[in-house]
């Protein structure tokens, strides 16, 4: 755990195997363990939270132990986000703070599938149209974080109906397609997006973002994204 929020979080919300049971690449009778950690609506002090609160913001952190179920690797369950008034899909930020990860996305239209290979310091963006999610592909715990909109509330439902994302990433084949899509385009592996044509250097903290209304106002208008190539 990163050394600032060691003591400071509150209870964190839990996925179990039970939970994670409809997007498994294997669902069976395994023990109910706990798989991932999530620490909602944090700030680092009274002024920040009421700044986030004010321009309907959330930061979060995500903790997955590393670890596989039959074979696939410990993952997220995987939503896609519904549209913002101004008719695009609302994105969202991560950054890994431990570790590594994958973040899967797939456009809505299936058009697109890339996975993301992040490390620790990297930032990367969700842009509109994309449905995630993410994978700890290594042996120690991964710790990220996330700053997101909290005007809407995540769509899980086409990943549970389609047992999770178009593929599942297992520790000795790599990446496996899900049948249950049918015949889907390949998946492109990628590194994270250069994202300094909206204002957020390399390696920066998204955290120092908080407070800074011009770089974050894209989470809740995600229309001021459209001048710029956010290809992942």
């Amino acid at each position: 755990m990163n050394k600032f929020w060691e003591g400071c979080l509150p209870a964190p919300a839990i996925r179990t195997i039970n939970d994670m049971q409809p997007v498994l690449a294997v669902p069976g009778a395994y023990p109910n363990n706990n798989l991932y950690f999530m620490y909602r609506d944090l700030s680092k002090s009274d002024s920040d939270k009421k700044w986030l609160s004010a321009h309907l913001l959330r930061f979060d952190l995500t903790r997955i132990p590393p670890g596989t179920i039959s074979g696939e690797f410990a993952k997220t369950k995987g939503h896609y986000h519904p549209e913002a008034p101004d008719g695009r899909g609302y994105p969202e930020l991560y950054q890994v703070i431990h570790g590594s990860a994958h973040y899967l996305l797939q456009k809505e239209d299936l058009s697109d599938i890339v996975a993301i290979e992040a490390g620790e310091g990297d930032v990367v963006l969700i842009p509109p149209g994309y449905g995630h999610v993410t994978i700890n592909p290594s042996s120690e715990e991964l710790l990220m974080s996330n700053i997101v909109s909290d005007a809407f509330s995540s769509i899980y439902g086409h990943y549970e109906e389609k047992q999770g994302a178009t593929y599942y990433e297992f520790e000795k084949e790599g990446w496996r397609a899900n049948p249950s899509y049918g015949d889907i385009n390949k998946i492109r592996v990628v590194k994270p997006k250069d994202l300094n044509c909206i204002g957020i250097p390399a390696k920066t903290s998204i955290y120092d973002l908080v407070g800074d209304d011009e770089k974050l106002a894209f989470l809740n208008k995600p229309s001021l994204l459209d001048d710029f190539d956010i290809t992942p």
